[in-house]
């Protein structure tokens, strides 16, 4: 998933900065297995180093009843059919695509990627993209302009990235902050990029870097970005990102998911 090194150093900051605050990145490993196999769990994650101290098994029984309970703000698994369960429960989730390549990632720096629509923000416009054409589509977004979108299934994750960002602002470390976040987007930024940013200043959230694509494939921008994570509701830009080695999220939520199954 994530580079945890790279969590880590966040986290190591954040004590440095804030050492009464236990407000940090804490990883729960969920699992349906059965406890008997708990100790070889524990030994894998001592092995390999990793920072995860709670672990939830469910003995058969689907983990993600217990999604709210752990105050879940994003859940990851490479189990469609239970990110699909999360996502209806109202809780932000995405499927794992590992990359076909290795690339070296920061573990310095936190690198969260978004698209916008049905991501960030709601299906709204991309309903109309898919049912009435892309004509009508920068005609509805240009008279909505001023009109923030709906919030979409990772808006509150962004937000989440976004609290801890403002904590080291507020100790001057803007410039050094080790939490990095962009949005990915195919929209145009002449036709249709206006009201996305204006969305953004609406819910008083800032995006570090905003790129529109206007339609070009994502997989070579993400190369240069070399974030951790990239979430997307499409799957052939989770394919383009995963060919040139970036870790790619499914998001199952909006229209699009109608015209992938279809």
């Amino acid at each position: 998933i994530f580079n945890l090194q790279a969590l880590e150093h966040v986290n190591a900051r954040l004590l440095e900065l804030y050492p009464d605050d236990e407000e940090r990145f804490d990883i729960v490993l969920m699992t349906n297995n059965h406890a008997q196999v708990g100790v070889r769990l524990i030994n894998s994650i001592n092995h390999y180093g990793l920072m995860i101290e709670r672990f939830c098994m469910t003995g058969g029984k689907s983990p993600i009843g217990y999604l709210t309970a752990y105050l879940t703000n994003l859940y990851l698994s490479a189990d469609s059919e239970k990110v699909q369960e999360a996502i209806e429960a109202g809780i932000a989730s995405a499927t794992m695509f590992t990359a076909n390549k290795d690339v070296a990632y920061s573990d310095t720096q936190l690198r969260v990627a978004f698209d916008g629509d049905a991501v960030l923000f709601s299906d709204e416009s991309e309903q109309i993209v898919k049912e009435q054409g892309l004509d009508r589509f920068f005609e509805h977004e240009q008279l909505n302009e001023n009109k923030p979108l709906a919030q979409g299934p990772l808006k509150g994750f962004l937000e989440d990235l976004g609290k801890l960002q403002k904590k080291f602002y507020a100790k001057n470390e803007r410039l050094n902050c080790p939490i990095r976040t962009f949005l990915v987007t195919a929209r145009s930024a002449a036709s249709s990029g206006a009201r996305v940013l204006k969305t953004l200043r609406s819910w008083g959230l800032e995006i570090d870097e905003a790129l529109f694509l206007a339609g070009a494939p994502k997989g070579p921008i993400l190369v240069k970005i070399r974030p951790h994570i990239f979430f997307d509701d499409q799957m052939f830009h989770i394919e383009g990102a995963q060919k040139l080695g970036t870790i790619a999220a499914h998001v199952p939520y909006g229209i699009a998911q109608k015209y992938h199954k279809s």
